[in-house]
């Protein structure tokens, strides 16, 4: 042991015995925190976090990632170099290092994890980096707006986030070094304005939460703010969370709490519904059917034998409101005379009726899409008779909820709308707080 380390090593002993023995040193932070953005410039909403991706000219280069709970690896807007030093990287660029082909990880990776899709053709090992001896390793990738399939790179990432205790957010930081894949940048030119990448925080051993470590929880809770103008926020970590203006509520205490369940062949997340409820009458849900979260798709879909059930239900209870012609996608839609977001219409609550007699309730506010400040409309689409999920519940249903997909214990929180207790996703306080 070098002499300076030594000293520092003695010198915190001897302070720790002073104390009355030696303590073990608790981190001030609990997780790590990003803010989470909306995008409606694509062919579908969608949600993004910023992550800082490279430390260049004494600053962090940032980067837009969509989130995607179902995705298995993360890909990105990328350059691999096989010898990465000081100015050999284009400027504004982010310059990775390659996974030969011939690296066991390369053979984990292909063997572990595949998409389902037509569009993807079989890898091959044919390409090479100038200079260097080896093969890369391609894999496939799918766009979560268009559904195609891209070729991408696997390489070896490093990622930096901000830390923090629920509250507040520090100046200490906290750095996963994921492997992912790099993408050629005309892969993202459906995706929003300045987002180059797909972070995956599915249960796959190569999305991000599979390289978060100690102190940290396998917990991701997750916020989805319902509009532009403020970012919600992404946690992973024990908690505890809070939003303003409530600094003394930790969100935990609003969340009920349903098992996850696992399927084949997904790393997405998936939970038990027993029946649909709409003004105490039960549509009942077939035991044999599956339930999936998504943060991709915009709207809750289901199959069209429940999704015809559902409708003529939520029609029946809301007799009074004057209807509208219908506007696509939708099928059902009313008059608002103008109320901001549908939420003042007495359109009945629609009750996910779980196990365990737990009910996801979704509010008005989170089941009518404002279409324009004269009609709304029921946010609920037509999956089709075949379709792979009977219900797929989608990001309009989560905006404005506080959500925990806990890893560890395989168990999925939900608070339903935080309107009703006078807060939102855009709620929490992004100001920087010194570790010191």
């Amino acid at each position: 042991m070098h002499l300076p380390i030594r000293l520092i090593v003695l010198v915190v002993a001897f302070i720790s015995h002073e104390r009355g023995g030696i303590a073990q040193y608790v981190q001030p932070y609990t997780s790590i925190v990003v803010p989470v953005n909306k995008h409606t410039d694509a062919a579908k909403p969608l949600y993004s976090v910023q992550i800082m991706t490279a430390y260049v000219n004494s600053q962090y280069l940032k980067a837009n990632f969509v989130i995607d709970i179902d995705a298995p690896l993360i890909w990105h807007d990328c350059i691999l170099q096989w010898n990465i030093y000081p100015g050999s990287c284009p400027s504004n660029t982010l310059c990775t290092s390659p996974v030969s082909c011939e690296e066991d990880y390369c053979t984990d990776v292909r063997t572990t994890y595949s998409y389902d899709n037509p569009s993807c053709s079989p890898v091959t090992n044919s390409s090479t980096l100038p200079g260097w001896g080896y093969c890369t390793c391609p894999v496939n990738v799918v766009c979560p707006v268009t559904g195609a399939c891209v070729e991408a790179l696997l390489n070896y990432d490093d990622f930096t986030v901000n830390t923090s205790n629920g509250r507040n957010v520090f100046s200490g930081l906290y750095g996963p070094s994921p492997n992912a894949a790099c993408a050629p940048s005309s892969s993202f030119e459906s995706f929003p304005a300045n987002v180059t990448g797909v972070m995956a925080f599915s249960s796959s051993p190569y999305a991000l939460p599979a390289y978060l470590y100690q102190p940290l929880r396998k917990i991701l809770a997750l916020c989805l703010p319902s509009n532009l103008s403020a970012p919600g926020v992404l946690f992973f970590g024990t908690g505890p969370y809070y939003l303003l203006p409530h600094s003394d509520v930790d969100l935990r205490s609003l969340l009920s709490y349903t098992p996850l369940l696992k399927q084949p062949d997904s790393f997405g997340y998936f939970i038990g519904v027993k029946a649909i409820v709409i003004k105490e009458i039960s549509i009942n849900i077939p035991e044999d059917t599956t339930t999936k979260l998504s943060t991709t798709e915009p709207y809750t879909t289901l199959r069209t034998d429940i999704y015809n059930r559902v409708v003529y239900t939520f029609s029946i209870a809301a007799i009074g409101i004057p209807r509208s012609k219908p506007v696509a996608p939708f099928s059902l839609c009313f008059r608002t005379f103008g109320i901001d977001n549908g939420v003042g219409l007495k359109v009945p609550d629609i009750d996910f009726s779980l196990p365990d007699g737990k009910k996801w309730t979704i509010s008005p506010a989170n089941s009518m899409k404002q279409i324009t400040k004269d009609f709304g409309c029921l946010a609920i689409l037509d999956g089709g008779a075949s379709s792979e999920h009977a219900i797929v519940i989608g990001t309009f249903q989560f905006e404005d909820n506080f959500l925990v997909f806990d890893l560890e214990n395989s168990t999925f929180g939900f608070s339903s709308s935080l309107l009703g207790e006078q807060t939102s996703c855009a709620n929490f306080n992004f100001t920087l707080t010194d570790l010191s």
